[in-house]
């Protein structure tokens, strides 16, 4: 896909958000739940489920998903996405990229060792490394842009509200 037909395939989308702002507001989910032994929990996805479980760092036998590693997963999924379709906009040719996303988390925050520990995932970086004619300039606004436009990436900046009901 060039320029030209991703602007073209686009083009009605933008109009129409342009004219029914509220049209753009785009519903997303996910599901799942504890089904499976073990502390896990069952999460579907595009290619199946996944059972996440607890990190080896938390008591985990590293049988089962991280759910640090599936953030970062989907962050340079959606990194990943942003910056093709940025490159693809800006006409910049991309022979090849390949990705890669680093960030660690202290298990003392997570296990309630010390409440001075920060729980989460910190010092994310998402890298690409990409074959293509374009100059230095190119690539600094294609990173920019892509920083900017992924949706992952700036859901991050805020933590998630997280609601318990009763059944």
């Amino acid at each position: 896909m060039d320029a030209a037909e991703l602007r073209a395939l686009q083009a009605p989308l933008k109009e129409r958000y342009r004219d029914d702002p509220a049209s753009a507001l785009t519903p997303l989910n996910a599901s799942g739940r504890i089904g499976s032994p073990g502390v896990t929990f069952d999460v579907e996805q595009f290619a199946g489920t996944s059972r996440a479980g607890l990190h080896r760092a938390t008591g985990g036998d590293g049988s089962d998903a991280c759910s640090g590693d599936m953030l970062l997963e989907a962050l340079l999924a959606c990194a990943g996405v942003t910056l093709h379709s940025v490159a693809t906009s800006m006409g910049l040719e991309l022979r090849s990229v390949s990705g890669a996303v680093t960030g660690a988390f202290d298990a003392r925050g997570t296990l309630g060792l010390d409440r001075s520990v920060p729980v989460g995932v910190q010092d994310v970086v998402v890298s690409f490394t990409v074959d293509s004619d374009a100059d230095d300039t190119a690539l600094e606004r294609l990173a920019t842009a892509t920083e900017r436009y992924c949706v992952v990436g700036q859901s991050l900046a805020q933590p998630p509200r997280i609601v318990v009901a009763r059944a």
